[in-house]
């Protein structure tokens, strides 16, 4: 469907463009006079910008007044369909047998050329009979009836005018868009405003950045009270819809040779938002629409007018954007009046003749500038491409057609009155000052549901529509969506984004950011000294989850769960232990069995050899008990592996503690066995009574009493108990035996190194000792060993977390067991199973004989 209309529209442009530079203007296109006159017994004046004057540096002509050496005049074809809604209303209601019978409306219409002496001097010769007479010789001016004026569309037009006629409490309606000043009723207490106010049009074109995602946009207002007003309005509702403003550019009154200070800084962002009336953005369409911006996507509550002779480029700066209209009822009728205008049926307009002679190859007469019948056939207004005539009804066109007839059913409503008053008086024509009419009009912003004429009043709803202007002259406007400020929060948007066609250099939906979006896992820091919609992505902190773009804060996940690595969900984590099942776990199990089962073997070796001089010489019960005993603290590493429960943690801390006091104080009371052993063979009752009652063994119950009740007091007070640990391992809650009591943990490992430390010095003074199976020296290495072991444990173990922090222990309790089992009974067996000529009365003999030589040579 797209491409029919690109095809025919480029054959309509290209049809236009020859002729319209083929065409051979005549000098009565100039000479026509620019106002005229409808006929009839009650007249409206209307001043409508149809052509304008511009001045790009505004020098002073030298001897004319008011007036400016660089003029240019512009038309503005577009406008024209003012006049035909003008003429449309008028002509419709004079058909109308119930309005105002026997009464005709007509209308006396003035350019409005944007400078104030030129509109006040057409307003003043309305309001004149010498103004009257001027525009019609020898008509009876005592048979007109002026009634109101229709202004627009720039508010300094109606403003101007309506200073003046004020004066006279002449009814005045403006068409153009609505302004606060003009609604000051004191001072203009006669001027009536047909647009409604736009009340929420800021938050309407806010709503749709949010709906983009635009949140980096720039402004272009008029440097007026409206700009200022409205940017207000901007400032509140993008502050808080999270929109930023990129730049704010004030249009300035004349375009100076500075004015490229004006696009500076455009690039910043895609999307740009332009607000003003047709007046006020003519001279900034026009530079837009010359400069060719593409990739920009303009926002905008008129619809561009380039007043300019279209240059029939292909491209155009204005494709794609959004344009937001008040929301009204379309006159279908009024569209097919337009397409039976010509200026036969018309000889009054003036306008119709210079549209006939540019666009129809019409010629005037050279005698009396009069419309030649030598034009093209069938020649219509509706095939002139939109942008020298839109065959769509304006907004404006909409208000001038309502504004007719409030002032018809005002006029009605008067007669009716004076007939009421004076039923049997007769008169051809109406009675009355034109002041007198504004006791029937009413302003129409404070109408509540119709406006006179039977059409809908508009509301504050909107329209939004997508202009396609590819190639240039289409002009094809498309409802892409509306926005109603009424409606409930969330549903006062609707856009159909499949229907848009954006601007040249967008496939798809504009990007408009300061900063790119921070992705699910990131969160936003902003910028100090920049817009809040300028910062920088950072990923969330250990255990935080941000799971939606443009994050401020990222949410922190339950200690029952994780954050996955790219942060941006919580998982459930798993219980976790020095299980069995882990290699650690497998490993140090099998380590302790292994071990266990080789104190088992080397139990049944010393049981088998009891009798032998090795084993009897070291005090054989002490040896059994130590063996047993180390066998006992291998095992007790088991209580540590598996699962934790009430039960384990606390076996855990009392085993070790009483199976490592029984074996250290077994290694103390052996020796202190060996140095009373060797006090016996001097004489001295005491000591040989040491030895013979066993003395030393007693020390073994006593030093585990000692330690029963240090654990006694330990689990009294703050017993060990199952913790978890969701800190340790990333993604699983480890479960472990919390100690209870730091302090009574370490009274306890620190009662163990005394005794190993005791037992050390001992055996350590008697490593001398002449002895032949003196195991002194094996004693205080061992002790040694079991020493370091421990001091070296308590920083390792404070150090680590989780499952290592168990496997630590696990690892001190087997080394220092190992140390126990290998440096003092790996001699032994290795005498006993390897070397059994040592372990003999023969060999101890010898051994005796010989040493005893030695010291008698000595």
């Amino acid at each position: 469907m797209f491409s029919c209309i690109f095809i025919s529209s480029l054959f309509l442009i290209v049809k236009f463009a020859s002729t319209f530079m083929q065409a051979n203007i005549s000098k009565c296109f100039y000479k026509i006079t620019e106002d005229f006159h409808h006929e009839g017994d009650v007249v409206i004046g209307a001043f409508f910008p149809l052509h304008t004057y511009h001045t790009k540096k505004k020098i002073v002509h030298s001897f004319i007044p008011y007036y400016y050496e660089d003029n240019y005049l512009q038309y503005n074809f577009r406008n024209y369909q003012y006049i035909l809604a003008l003429v449309f209303a008028i002509e419709e209601i004079n058909e109308n047998s119930i309005i105002l019978p026997n009464i005709s409306l007509g209308f006396d219409f003035y350019n409005v050329r944007f400078t104030e002496k030129d509109t006040l001097m057409h307003a003043c010769f309305w309001l004149t009979a010498q103004g009257r007479k001027k525009i019609l010789p020898n008509y009876n001016c005592d048979k007109r009836k002026l009634t109101a004026a229709l202004t627009g569309t720039s508010w300094t037009t109606s403003a101007q005018i309506g200073t003046l006629l004020q004066l006279f409490k002449f009814p005045q309606l403006s068409f153009g868009p609505y302004d606060p000043i003009l609604s000051d009723r004191g001072q203009f207490s006669s001027l009536y405003q047909m647009a409604s106010k736009s009340t929420s049009l800021a938050l309407g074109i806010v709503s749709l950045m949010v709906h983009f995602r635009w949140s980096w946009v720039g402004l272009i207002l008029p440097d007026d009270h409206k700009g200022n007003k409205i940017l207000s309005e901007f400032r509140e509702d993008m502050e808080r819809k999270g929109v930023c403003i990129a730049f704010v550019k004030m249009i300035p009154d004349t375009w100076t040779s500075n004015f490229n200070k004006f696009w500076e800084n455009m690039d910043e962002t895609n999307v740009i938002i332009i607000y003003g009336d047709i007046d006020s953005l003519t001279g900034l369409m026009r530079n837009i629409g010359q400069r060719l911006f593409t990739g920009k996507v303009w926002v905008m509550n008129t619809e561009p007018h380039n007043t300019v002779n279209a240059d029939y480029f292909m491209l155009d700066s204005f494709h794609g954007s959004l344009i937001f209209t008040h929301n009204y009822r379309k006159s279908f009728e009024l569209t097919e009046f337009i397409q039976t205008v010509n200026p036969y049926k018309y000889p009054e307009d003036i306008y119709l003749p210079k549209l006939w002679h540019l666009f129809f190859l019409c010629s005037f007469s050279n005698i009396d500038c009069q419309l030649l019948a030598n034009c093209q056939s069938n020649a219509s207004l509706d095939v002139l491409p939109s942008h020298i005539l839109d065959m769509e009804i304006s907004e404006e066109s909409n208000n001038i057609y309502n504004a007719v007839y409030a002032v018809a059913h005002s006029l009605h409503q008067m007669s009716l009155q004076q007939v009421q008053i004076q039923p049997h008086e007769n008169r051809e024509t109406m009675t009355f000052v034109p002041w007198q009419l504004n006791i029937f009009l009413k302003d129409i912003n404070e109408r509540d549901n119709m406006s006179l004429g039977g059409r809908q009043k508009i509301n504050e709803e909107y329209d939004i529509l997508n202009l396609w202007n590819l190639p240039k002259g289409l002009g094809k406007k498309v409802k892409i969506g509306s926005f109603s400020a009424s409606a409930p929060e969330g549903q006062q948007l609707f856009l159909s984004d499949q229907m848009i066609q954006w601007a040249e250099g967008f496939s798809e939906i504009p990007q408009s950011v300061c900063s790119e979006s921070c992705v699910p896992g990131f969160r936003k820091i902003t910028l100090e000294g920049k817009a809040k919609c300028c910062y920088k992505c950072t990923p969330c902190a250990d255990n935080e989850i941000s799971n939606e773009t443009d994050v401020n804060q990222c949410v922190k996940c339950p200690q029952s769960h994780y954050a996955n690595t790219e942060k941006n969900h919580c998982f459930q984590k798993t219980v976790s232990f020095l299980a069995y099942e882990d290699p650690l776990g497998m490993i140090l199990a099998s380590i302790a069995l292994c071990l266990s089962t080789l104190t088992v073997f080397v139990i049944g070796v010393f049981v088998k050899h009891r009798d032998t001089p090795i084993v009897k010489a070291n005090n054989r019960g002490l040896s059994y008990t130590l063996l047993i005993t180390i066998m006992f603290c291998l095992l007790c590493s088991l209580n540590f592996i598996g699962q934790p429960n009430g039960a384990t943690c606390i076996l855990q801390q009392t085993t070790f503690a009483v199976a490592f006091t029984v074996a250290l104080a077994t290694v103390l009371a052996k020796a202190i066995t060996v140095v009373i052993a060797f006090k016996a063979t001097f004489p001295g009752r005491k000591v040989r009574w040491l030895m013979t009652s066993r003395a030393p063994n007693y020390i073994i119950p006593f030093c585990t009493l000692i330690q029963l009740l240090l654990c006694g007091i330990w689990m009294a007070t703050s017993p060990p108990f199952i913790d978890q640990d969701v800190h340790a391992e990333h993604g699983h809650i480890l479960l472990l035996c919390n100690k209870g009591s730091s302090v009574a943990f370490h009274c306890v490992l620190g009662y163990l190194c005394s005794l190993a430390l005791g037992g050390y010095t001992m055996a350590f003074l008697s490593r001398n000792l002449p002895d032949t199976f003196n195991e002194s020296k094996f004693l205080s290495f061992s002790m040694l060993v079991f020493f370091c072991v421990w001091v070296t444990f308590l920083p390792v173990y404070h150090s680590t977390k989780g499952k290592i922090m168990v496997a630590m222990e696990v690892f001190s309790i087997l080394a220092s067991s190992a140390a126990l089992l290998g440096f003092i009974f790996a001699p032994k067996c290795y005498i006993i199973l390897l070397r059994p000529d040592k372990n003999s009365c023969l060999h101890i003999r010898d051994k005796t004989h010989s040493r005893r030589n030695k010291s008698l040579k000595i």
